[in-house]
């Protein structure tokens, strides 16, 4: 400490997901005496908040269960994926060092993973897609592990997460929507239920951490472990330099200003700018004010880290496919007039719901990825409208598994038609009535979409043919995982909008996070990782974990990078 309010460390990192949390782990075990600082009270940013799955070709975990890939054939995905996007220098480093991150973490933290031997990629059908053993995630933790510090882990959304409760895809999510009809499954939601609600009374939260929340607790615990001090409710104000390197940062704190000198470098990791209304309405084409775009990403993800770097000669790339990672999302209406942003993630490709425009048509496979239905939303869109749009269900289906926000039995539907979230009709055409949808195209739409869904067919949009479709859909239901009659009314409907994940459009960076300048020079101590950084994918999406396994790996990288410790060759370390 050099004054009331100035610190010094060798790194600094500013932002607490993934990417920056990464960082910091990865630089306090390797020597480096490292600050966090977070604007918010509460730690984790969209982290903390999402599935958690990272995408990391070569992982150990795949290989210790056999699944070994030639080297080539993730490079051959992201190469027909990326198109003229590929980075070659960054690619390599990421499929180089993902496996190593994932090691590393496994072997100096508490970080532990699972998993995703059986999760495909996005496009199977596109030369060197695999049907698994490219994903993992943090395994589930205990929230008591933390200690104190739990209170400053962001909870789940609570949108998503009932009563505050995390729910993990896969076993625990089917257990969920088995519990009417198994009793194993009754039984594993009964004492999931018992459990949390216990947990509310005796600590205010959920402490069955899963997803992006363990993810996100076991890199704060393993920073608390290693002496990160880590300081929230801290927001970045501007960086310092001398000459013309990054030497640290102002912030705000307890109504001060503070200088945190940084000798080793600075990382940015703010989250990107998925609530800047000024750099969407720059950006992206379906929201020319700006306001026309609704993330799920937390509000507080207003670009500062990217202004940060711009302010000291950073470039913004914005000659990627797509500035964000599109989703389809439902506004949420609350009491106080305030809507949450809810992304539709999971019920899409179960079997029996479709989407369609106002002119009741449908426009794409609903059971394709979220980046992709949302594409092709864009695309059906006429010039000057809103990008939005209608999913539709029967009651058989709202029953079985819910529609956005609406969870099936024993939660009740009554409350969300009297705030309006979801549309109801007796009939179809009372249900297009109802959401101001042509009831004619609506009412041809699901006749000729029935006509071929009893025997699982999908000729307008081949629903259920792909890998990743099924893997999404009802494995109990067949002949098809994702294609049931909509027939069983009442009918459904809840509205959908131009909604996004977070953001690819960032700032340049090179193989070591290192941020760029006009001129394509690093500029010296200055890094950037998560999606403050351009994203290596391009603007594209092939993948599920396609954002949280580069931030993690580059976090990494940039740790090693700014402490001057040689990254190992995983090529040459598996040999």
């Amino acid at each position: 400490m050099t004054g009331d309010h100035n610190l010094d460390c060798d790194l600094l990192v500013i932002g607490s997901g993934a990417g920056g949390l990464a960082a910091a782990v990865t630089g306090a075990s390797l020597g480096l005496d490292v600050i966090l600082i977070e604007k918010e009270e509460q730690l984790g940013g969209t982290t903390a908040w999402s599935g958690g799955w990272m995408w990391i070709p070569g992982n150990p975990l795949a290989k210790a269960a056999g699944i070994v890939e030639p080297p080539e054939q993730p490079r051959l995905y992201l190469r027909h994926e990326l198109a003229d996007g590929y980075d070659e220098s960054r690619v390599e480093m990421f499929l180089e060092q993902g496996p190593r991150m994932v090691e590393f973490f496994r072997r100096e933290t508490h970080l532990a993973f699972i998993d995703g031997n059986q999760i495909p990629d996005f496009h199977g059908r596109s030369p060197g897609a695999v049907t698994g053993g490219r994903s993992v995630c943090a395994a589930p933790i205990d929230g008591r592990e933390l200690g104190p510090r739990i209170r400053d882990l962001k909870p789940p959304l609570d949108e998503v997460a009932p009563f505050g409760m995390g729910i993990a895809s896969g076993a625990d999510l089917r257990h969920f929507l088995n519990a009417r009809s198994s009793p194993t499954s009754f039984f594993h939601v009964a004492r999931r239920l018992a459990r949390h609600m216990l947990d509310l009374l005796r600590f205010g939260r959920g402490m069955h951490l899963v997803n992006g929340n363990a993810l996100v607790a076991r890199l704060l615990k393993s920073a608390d472990s290693l002496g990160v001090r880590i300081m929230p409710g801290t927001p970045a104000q501007s960086l310092l330099r001398e000459g013309a390197r990054v030497v640290g940062a102002r912030a705000g704190r307890d109504g001060t200003t503070i200088e945190i000198r940084a000798r080793r470098g600075v990382v940015l990791a703010c989250g990107g700018f998925p609530h800047d209304t000024q750099r969407k309405a720059a950006l992206f084409a379906h929201a020319p004010t700006g306001h026309e775009h609704w993330s799920a990403a937390p509000a507080s993800n207003t670009g500062e880290g990217i202004r940060l770097g711009e302010a000291v000669g950073g470039r913004l790339r914005t000659d990627l496919s797509d500035a964000g990672a599109w989703a389809p999302v439902s506004l949420v209406p609350h009491r106080d007039g305030s809507f949450a942003h809810f992304p539709h993630l999971i019920e899409r490709a179960k079997p029996g719901l479709i989407m369609v425009r106002s002119d009741g048509t449908r426009f794409a496979n609903e059971a394709d990825s979220y980046h992709d239905v949302m594409k092709a939303l864009f695309a059906a869109t006429p010039k000057g409208t809103p990008a939005e749009a209608w999913a539709i269900c029967d009651a058989k289906f709202l029953k079985r598994y819910g529609l956005g926000r609406v969870r099936p039995p024993p939660f009740p539907v009554a409350p969300w038609i009297r705030n309006g979230y979801l549309k109801r009709g007796a009939t179809i055409a009372a249900l297009a009535r109802a959401c101001d949808i042509c009831a004619d195209g609506l009412v041809a739409t699901i006749e000729y979409y029935n006509r071929f869904a009893a025997r699982g067919e999908d000729p307008a949009f081949g629903r259920g043919e792909a890998p990743y479709n099924r893997v999404q859909g009802d494995a109990a239901h067949l002949p098809n995982p994702c294609i049931a009659p909509i027939e069983s009314g009442p009918f459904y409907a809840v509205k959908i909008v131009a909604g996004s994940l977070g953001t690819f459009a960032g700032l340049a960076t090179d193989e070591y996070a290192r941020v760029l300048d006009g001129q394509a020079t690093p500029i010296d101590g200055l890094y950037a990782v998560g999606n403050d950084m351009a994203s290596i994918m391009a603007g594209r999406y092939p993948s599920g974990g396609i954002t949280l396994g580069p931030a993690m790996t580059f976090g990494y990288i940039a740790a090693h990078h700014a402490g001057g410790i040689p990254l190992a060759n995983n090529r040459s370390a598996a040999a």
